[in-house]
């Protein structure tokens, strides 16, 4: 008899309108940031240094160059994150075969807005789901949301055999910059942060071999780490926090971690054949192929996916996955994804 195991039938991503070259980006932060440091010159490197080329954004440039309120970012906020998840969402449902009535369960990430009633709630105005879906919106797992958001997302449909599961994920940072905020944290953010959506449908049904499965997931939180990375909530917005040096922490503690969950699985790294790997920097992608291994470069479709769209919070890996996926990488892959706790998710995938 056939066992069933859940299943990665579509995926589909989506970014808002406004398009953001680094070079833009960096004459327009040398004039906001020179005078607190250092002057131009002092600033440009680290642009450059972000890898970086190209952004998707949630408003034009001058929006940013201007102060705003909570109240203002949390508007645009509601407002792009519905029509990005709607865009994801559809395209989904349908590279699935399916509607949007077939849809059982909707899992939602997001770190980036507040909104109650929940984003699913605002989506299902949109989007003509069922009324008596189930929804789980999950807050607060910054960039280790896209990673675990699939792992939960999987567990659910693994719970309900034959039933539809909707991962969902948007993630809109650039709407965290803060115009009078001449802090570092802020300054690297703007070098590195972008917005995008995306969405993937997964069932656990007998049939639906030919598509990528997916396996155990797992995770870490490291103690004393809350002041890693996260949000601050200040009178203008959530204030990004970034007070260790990542990298290094990638470098010297994550090893074990990884190690530690494949071996859970009776597993190594050297049955691995891919790494889907969130890539929250070029320096925490350097550090990822140094615990793994890897000739430096080699992480592709990470690399590719940070040039192209910046980092996108929880969205990102999914993106690189698409990205690996599309490319027809086989095989036993690893995902992998650091967030604000400080927390490891790790997931495995047969595709």
């Amino acid at each position: 008899m056939t066992t069933a195991h859940p299943r990665l039938l579509s995926l589909a991503t989506a970014t808002p309108a406004h398009a953001l070259s680094q070079d833009l980006v960096v004459q327009h932060a040398g004039a906001l940031f020179a005078a607190s440091h250092g002057g131009a010159e002092r600033i440009a490197p680290i642009f450059r240094n972000a890898a970086i080329e190209n952004r998707q954004v949630s408003a034009p440039i001058e929006w940013f160059l201007q102060p705003h309120s909570f109240s203002e970012r949390n508007d645009l906020f509601l407002k792009t994150a519905v029509e990005l998840l709607s865009q994801a969402a559809t395209e989904a449902i349908a590279r699935a075969g399916l509607a949007p009535a077939d849809i059982d369960t909707l899992v939602t990430v997001c770190s980036t807005g507040i909104a109650t009633p929940a984003l699913d709630a605002r989506l299902m105005e949109v989007v003509p789901f069922r009324r008596d879906l189930v929804r789980l919106p999950i807050f607060g797992l910054g960039c280790a949301g896209g990673v675990l958001g699939l792992s939960r997302a999987a567990a659910m449909a693994k719970a309900a055999p034959g039933s539809n599961v909707l991962l969902l994920a948007v993630e809109l940072c650039s709407l965290t910059f803060r115009h009078a905020d001449r802090s570092k944290s802020n300054l690297i953010a703007a070098a590195l942060f972008g917005d995008g959506a995306a969405a993937a449908v997964i069932r656990c049904k007998v049939g639906d071999e030919k598509a990528p499965e997916l396996g155990p997931g797992g995770e870490h939180t490291w103690p004393q780490s809350l002041d890693v990375m996260g949000w601050d909530v200040a009178d203008d917005g959530l204030k990004v926090v970034f007070s260790r040096d990542i990298p290094a922490l990638v470098r010297d503690q994550f090893g074990p971690v990884v190690e530690a969950f494949l071996a859970r699985e009776g597993l190594s790294l050297a049955v691995i054949d891919g790494f889907v790997c969130h890539p929250g920097g070029a320096k925490v992608l350097d550090a990822l192929e140094t615990v793994f291994g890897l000739e430096p470069g080699a992480l592709i479709h990470a690399r590719e996916t940070l040039r192209d769209f910046g980092n996108m919070s929880a969205v990102t890996v999914l993106f690189v996955l698409k990205r690996a996926l599309e490319a027809g990488e086989k095989g036993r892959l690893l995902l992998t994804t650091l967030g604000p706790g400080f927390t490891a998710g790790m997931m495995l995938i047969e595709a």
